[in-house]
């Protein structure tokens, strides 16, 4: 079960991480065999099921990302708990608003992620 003060926690050193834009902290967040699914992925790392696996490969789009938008920076507006699950909403790029749903493993490190952007 996921607790107020670790889901408030992570989503404040989440949002840190990557205003950061230090590529190290944010997948300190994931377990090395997580998978992230986002539609950014089908147009930035041309990869057409929009999911990538592995820490490596996932820090490999991000990076790409990062250099695509050196001004990135997140605001978080709130944050969701379930019973494994967090979801973080946001405005990300250009105050486009998203929100990312990630599922916790038993070390509290996210195996699953999945964004989603306002349309």
């Amino acid at each position: 079960m996921i607790e107020k003060d670790f889901a408030e926690e992570f989503g404040r050193d989440w949002i840190d991480a990557w205003n950061s834009h230090d590529l190290d902290r944010i997948l300190s967040h994931y377990s090395e065999e997580f998978e992230m699914s986002s539609p950014k992925m089908i147009q930035i790392a041309g990869e057409p099921s929009g999911t990538l696996k592995g820490k490596d490969a996932v820090g490999k789009y991000w990076a790409k990302a990062l250099d695509l938008i050196p001004d990135l920076r997140f605001e978080l507006v709130t944050v969701l708990m379930g019973v494994d699950t967090i979801v973080l909403y946001y405005k990300g790029a250009r105050g486009q608003l998203a929100a990312e749903v990630f599922h916790f493993a038993p070390d509290r490190k996210v195996s699953r992620a999945y964004a989603h952007y306002a349309v």
